[in-house]
């Protein structure tokens, strides 16, 4: 049996030239067999009309073995020369012939060197992608985060729009003022507090 791989023929085919050949060697061999046996089942038929022959069913199954081994030895010699002609000129696929699926490889051919340049673009277009993919998430998490504070903020802003409006309903015009006023009425009241327990100490 040939030992050339035959790739592209097993693509095209579907399975491996090699393996139909020893398809079809196995089912012709079997073919011989059951025809020996046929041959031998006739022989020993016809002795059986022949009383006085010397020959017993052992001589005429060695004869047949005999004559098995012969046929299968000129058989193996005729299938080898059979399996190279079918091999190169029924189950082998040109050298010009291209398979649909490898026509892109006609219209775009590349060298392992310009393969290998675009391996590596790829590459390195995957790792740009997962960076700014990777950017976008943190965009993302400062935007959320700065709607939260904006949020905080709006609310503080309101929490001195309504201090600022009851202010002004208690006849007060400048809110900045009155809070500097308490700001400086609430230190005067820290340092009394403070005085007075200095001299609840020294009581």
């Amino acid at each position: 049996m040939s030992v050339n791989p035959m790739v592209y023929e097993t693509q095209f085919f579907g399975f491996t030239p090699q393996t139909c050949m020893l398809r079809v060697y196995n089912a012709f061999r079997d073919y011989l067999f059951e025809v020996m046996l046929v041959v031998e089942g006739v022989v020993l038929k016809k002795l059986e009309g022949f009383p006085d022959a010397k020959i017993s069913p052992l001589q005429v199954r060695k004869s047949t073995e005999k004559f098995l081994l012969f046929m299968k030895e000129h058989f193996d010699q005729l299938f080898s020369k059979m399996e190279e002609v079918l091999l190169q000129l029924v189950l082998n696929v040109p050298k010009h012939v291209l398979l649909p699926e490898d026509k892109v490889h006609e219209q775009y051919p590349y060298t392992k060197e310009q393969f290998q340049a675009l391996q590596e673009e790829i590459h390195e277009l995957q790792q740009q992608y997962k960076a700014e993919a990777s950017a976008e998430q943190a965009l993302l998490a400062e935007i959320e985060e700065q709607k939260f504070v904006q949020a905080e903020l709006e609310k503080t802003l309101r929490w001195f729009d309504g201090l600022e409006s009851i202010c002004r309903a208690h006849g007060t015009s400048n809110c900045h003022e009155s809070f500097a006023f308490l700001t400086q009425k609430s230190k005067k009241l820290q340092d009394v507090l403070k005085d007075l327990e200095k001299k609840s100490k020294n009581i």
